[in-house]
């Protein structure tokens, strides 16, 4: 069976490398293994190419006859001698190509010298059959990678003296499909990599795209200052996020419909002081299992529907935000898909982006522009709330929640005490209007999605800010956190679990993902995180009880 696969995919690569290397007339034609033969892959570092050798080495088959066996041990080594005679040859045209313009390789496929570095793993005769065909389906079905040719001919004409001196190349993307240039920089970084695109341009049309990043496992810092920096190529295709398709649209659509729903729902459990207690039973007993006749809550919908309608106001003013902030800057927003939630209306929406962010500044300002946006309502409805839940004349309006629900937040229960007064509060039920709790439920959402971790808001604020091992550092501290119930209190899991499913990876970099953001840009996100600590911080029992939010019992 290893024998069929290896024959199978030793015809696949064929194919690739015809269709790859036809502009060179590269000669890729192999012949398949006599019995007891198999296929050995070598790769060399500083050629895409591959050399097949026809090697012996069938374990099974090593009982044979003694004649048969001396013929295989000396075809073996003759094999190997030419292999060793390929690498001094090839040795010797890599020394020759520095000094003219053309060179020819020695190996079996007659492939240029100038290359680009190889994009898997060097494969040996170390490796099982299996791991060979491993290796050559991922070369088959990965993304298009860049054309050595076209790599020859950006190398010669963007890089030089006065930009950018390339000593060494290596894979670059998530597969290896793009080529990273690694080197010393020769002059400002932001002039030189704006020459550089300039000039791609020039070359290539809108062929590719050239990021500056901080070169990986830098011995150290640059001699003019700062991190080191090395410069990847991609194809546009690859490195680009697709268009939303039809499905992404049903499914935000969907998404969208069960956040009106839940926020809807929201409303009712507000006023359950007023539900019928068949309904109060079901909603807040674990072992009520037959729900009640649905038509006793259509009386209450109509009430519900004013901080139904805060909770989603307060959801697109926060897209609203992002939008706002990526028009000027040429950044294409996917539509967002809002994520129900039955205790605050709603955990935000994910909104990817559409285009490859220019610089960290930007990834920063259009992160903040969305929570900034949703707090500010949020705060305006809050303060709101807090005015006309003591003002007589609104009395009507109020409705009565439990008065532990303002231990949820530090920030907000101290704010609501200082408003709403000690007597107020340490009680067992507290009156407030609803926009207390749609502006409540704005800023806790706003504060769970500025969470520096992955791909949220503070994720990517914390990227663009402080850079991606700052990321790594707050992710593992937050999730520390959050594992701990220290942030968030009851809904530190269900939030916990949601970010590991669909938001933990990192933002991918930006085209200049090396130019430092400014001191106020790292100021606002820094002072934006330490608010949202104070307003997910649960208030802890001995605080509550002395400065009276709420009943404490203790047993």
């Amino acid at each position: 069976m290893g024998t069929l696969t290896s024959v199978a995919f030793a015809a696949a690569v064929n194919i690739r490398f015809r269709s790859f290397h036809h502009r060179d007339n590269i000669k890729t034609t192999t012949t398949l293994p006599e019995w007891q033969k198999r296929l050995c892959f070598s790769c060399t570092e500083d050629s895409q190419r591959f050399r097949v050798v026809k090697c012996l080495g069938n374990d099974e088959n090593s009982n044979r006859d003694n004649s048969v066996g001396e013929n295989a041990d000396t075809h073996k080594s003759s094999v190997v001698k030419t292999a060793s005679r390929d690498e001094e040859d090839d040795e010797t045209s890599n020394n020759s190509s520095s000094a003219s313009s053309s060179s020819s390789s020695s190996n079996e496929f007659g492939s240029d010298k100038t290359s680009m570095p190889s994009t898997i793993s060097p494969v040996d005769s170390s490796y099982s059959s299996f791991q060979i065909d491993s290796f050559k389906l991922m070369e088959l079905l990965g993304p298009e990678k860049v054309d050595p040719a076209d790599v020859k001919l950006i190398k010669d004409k963007l890089f030089g003296y006065s930009t950018f001196w390339v000593t060494k190349e290596e894979p670059f993307g998530d597969l290896g499909e793009g080529i990273l240039f690694l080197g010393n920089l020769r002059g400002k970084k932001e002039d030189v990599f704006a020459k550089l695109q300039r000039k791609l341009a020039e070359v290539s049309g809108d062929k590719y795209n050239l990021f500056m990043i901080e070169e990986p496992n830098s011995e150290g810092p640059d001699p003019r200052g700062g991190a080191r920096v090395s410069f990847g190529l991609l194809r546009k295709e690859v490195s680009e996020p697709g268009p939303t398709t039809l499905w992404q649209y049903v499914i935000a659509l969907i998404l969208f419909l069960l956040t009106i729903g839940s926020s809807v729902e929201l409303g009712i459990a507000s006023q359950i002081n007023r539900l019928p207690p068949e309904v109060v039973k079901y909603f807040t007993d674990p072992n009520a299992v037959e729900p009640p006749d649905m038509e006793l809550l259509y009386p209450f919908v109509d009430a519900a529907l004013p901080l139904a309608y805060g909770v989603l106001g307060i959801l697109l003013f926060h897209e609203l935000g992002h939008f706002l902030a990526a028009v000027p800057k040429k950044v294409k927003l996917s539509i967002p898909y809002f994520i129900p939630n039955i205790t605050l209306g709603s955990f935000g929406a994910i909104t990817q982006f559409k285009s490859i962010l220019p610089d960290r500044s930007t990834k920063v300002d259009i992160s903040l522009a969305g929570p900034f946006a949703g707090a500010a309502l949020s705060v305006s409805m809050f303060a709101v709330g807090l005015f006309l839940s003591t003002n007589p004349d609104a009395a009507s309006d109020l409705v009565q929640v439990p008065s532990m629900l303002f231990q949820g937040s530090l920030l907000l229960g101290l704010i609501s005490r200082a408003t709403l007064g000690y007597a107020a509060l340490h009680a067992a039920t507290v009156s407030i209007h609803p926009l207390v709790i749609a502006g409540w439920c704005g800023l806790t959402t706003t504060a769970f999605n500025m969470l520096p971790v992955g791909c949220l808001d503070g994720g990517r604020a914390v990227q663009g800010a402080f850079g991606k091992n700052a990321l790594v550092t707050f992710g593992l501290t937050t999730y520390v956190m959050l594992g701990l119930r220290v942030l968030g209190g009851p809904l530190a899991l269900p939030w916990g679990l949601y970010v590991l499913i669909c938001q933990r990876t990192p933002e991918k970099p930006c085209l200049n993902d090396v130019t430092e953001v400014g001191t106020w840009r790292k100021a606002l996100v820094g002072t934006a995180i330490i608010l949202v600590v104070l307003t997910l911080l649960p208030v802890w029992d001995e605080l509550a009880e002395e400065v009276g939010i709420g009943l404490v019992t203790t047993f």
